[in-house]
């Protein structure tokens, strides 16, 4: 990606989206559509190698779309002339990138390696070094895991943990939870539980498979007055307190940033574990909130996972634009919102272990990318970011492949693979393995009517019954995917994983011109539960302001 000073100005970046525009319009030479993709293997027997990429054992194939060598090279210059690069080097370099909030944006600076010299340059100026910062928070990090688990620290009781539960919401929850319930392992040194909910059934069900005398508790709340995780940690307190009496050397630990709110609620200042403003919530299981993560499967797996995102950091920074993978899944994406007008993309990963990696991306992208506005405050006069929705397969098969495979509207797709199993069971695995492979291939191949009455014919259908099922049967094909393969799932490898998600939607926000890293979308509904939090109270009275369908709603409630 290189710049020059032309980049950005309004003409360039017009004519680039231009011309995707033009492709996306424009049928090809050979007569089809743009968003054909079966022509594109028939003209070209190398595709798979000039539309996939590698990084390490990690593999992105993009041929299963309709990207061709032009709309590639459009896409790659739409990406420079947006100075992408520039931006890029921005956020590296800790310049207040999230202009709303006037904040950097420095997540990679909590895996950097030591040495590595990233800075918060904040909006009037001033140039802070945060290595020290990051190095003191992993090193009582990994203070506290050694006590825990060497049984230094103990219950009040004197035992020794089993449990630990994570108490948070939105990115105080999803990463680490999916992190830990991909890697946990029998073995592990312990059992990791998290509570997001504010509906008290979660706990309900949850309190009876735990020990009070063997848990430790996690309060995960920047602030310290998240709504829900403050509810949550108020009936888990009370839990504890109940089994262990009032000390007030309760096992809790928190992570946040507002140390009297912790005290006031029970914690020591030792251990409560402070994060960045610079640290957004969605890219934040990287930094004390990935506590849970160490306590649950060993420092040696939690630093294993800093690992692999740095690796992919590394390459994201240095990678030119045609080989970077990041930015090429990016670029995919677009041209499927922008250019072909597809409005969500399903997430499938093939291995059990990466069942809540779907929600984990749900947050990351749709809170960062579902924006209206420019960076400037303009309205976008494009599509942002898709809806992500996904299940693990074979279980999606069961499930909604069927509006993917016939439904009206194209859904790419993403499908993720993992080579080597970590267990013994191998046709289990060549089952999946060849599950996701059939997927992708019938979402491209489909099926046409001439190929659906033979199969017919050959399994004895009449001329009528083959006349009355063969709209039914027919497959359009054409059906876009992007197919990643792990060689295993690994700590380093879901690190490399989850990084490349993250540097994909950094590199979305800079194509969009929007920011990705605000999330004030979901101030309005905060704002509004509290007059109705008091509304609902036994003997509250009737309260006048709302619309007459949530006035009505609260009178039902209200007279049960």
């Amino acid at each position: 990606m290189s710049g020059e000073a032309a980049l950005g100005t309004p003409a360039l970046v017009t004519a680039a989206w231009a011309e995707i525009a033009r492709l996306a319009a424009t049928q090809r030479a050979d007569g089809s559509p743009p968003s054909s993709i079966r022509p594109l293997f028939a003209a070209a027997p190398d595709r798979f190698a000039r539309f996939s990429r590698r990084l390490d054992g990690l593999l992105l194939d993009f041929s299963k779309t309709a990207i061709d060598d032009r709309v590639l090279a459009a896409l790659l210059e739409l990406a420079r002339v947006q100075d992408v690069a520039g931006q890029r080097a921005a956020m590296a370099a800790g310049q207040a990138i999230n202009a709303t909030e006037r904040r950097a944006v420095l997540h990679l600076a909590l895996r950097a390696a030591p040495g590595e010299a990233y800075h918060q340059r904040g909006a009037d100026g001033v140039i802070q070094p945060v290595a020290t910062s990051v190095a003191e928070t992993l090193a009582r990090m990994r203070a506290f895991c050694a006590a825990v688990h060497g049984g230094t620290l103990r219950s009040p009781s004197g035992e020794r943990f089993t449990d630990v539960v994570n108490i948070g919401i939105g990115g105080s929850d999803l990463g680490p939870a999916m992190v830990t319930r991909a890697l946990w392992t029998p073995g592990a040194p312990l059992r990791a539980h998290y509570l997001a909910n504010v509906d008290a059934h979660a706990w309900a069900a949850l309190a009876p498979r735990l020990d009070p005398r063997r848990t430790l508790v996690l309060i995960a709340s920047k602030t310290f007055t998240t709504q829900e995780t403050m509810a949550n940690a108020a009936l888990v307190r009370d839990w504890l307190r109940a089994a262990l009496g009032p000390d007030p050397a309760l096992p809790l630990a928190a992570l946040s940033t507002n140390l009297d709110a912790a005290a006031a609620f029970g914690i020591a200042p030792a251990h409560v574990f402070p994060f960045a403003d610079w640290v957004g919530g969605r890219f934040s299981l990287w930094s004390t909130i990935g506590l849970s993560i160490a306590l649950a499967l060993g420092w040696e797996a939690f630093a294993a996972l800093l690992e692999g995102a740095r690796a992919m950091d590394a390459h994201f920074l240095a990678a030119p634009e045609e080989a970077n993978l990041p930015l090429l899944l990016a670029l995919v994406e677009l041209w499927h919102v922008n250019g072909l007008g597809y409005p969500a993309r399903a997430v499938l990963p093939y291995d059990e272990r990466l069942a809540r990696l779907t929600a984990h991306l749900q947050q990351l992208e749709m809170e960062s990318l579902g924006k209206r506005v420019t960076l400037t405050g303009a309205a976008l006069t494009r599509a942002s970011g898709p809806v992500v929705f996904g299940e693990p397969g074979t279980n999606a098969q069961h499930s909604f492949m069927q509006l993917l495979h016939q439904g009206t509207t194209p859904v790419p797709c993403d499908i993720l693979l993992v080579r080597a199993p970590d267990h013994a069971y191998a046709e289990n695995h060549r089952m999946l393995l060849a599950n996701g492979l059939a997927q992708a291939e019938a979402l491209l191949r489909g099926k046409d009517a001439e190929a659906v009455r033979a199969e017919m014919a050959a399994a004895g259908a009449s001329e009528a019954e083959i006349t009355r099922l063969l709209p039914h049967k027919i497959f359009p094909g054409d059906r876009p995917s992007v197919t990643l393969i792990l060689p295993r799932l690994s700590p380093f490898t879901l690190g490399q994983l989850v990084a490349l998600y993250e540097h994909k939607v950094f590199c979305l926000g800079a194509l969009w011109d929007i920011n990705a890293f605000d999330q004030w979308g979901v101030e309005l509904g905060k704002q509004l539960c509290g007059p109705l939090l008091a509304a609902l109270a036994p003997g509250a009275p009737m309260t006048v302001g709302h619309d007459g369908s949530t006035a009505g709603l609260l009178r039902a409630l209200q007279e049960g």
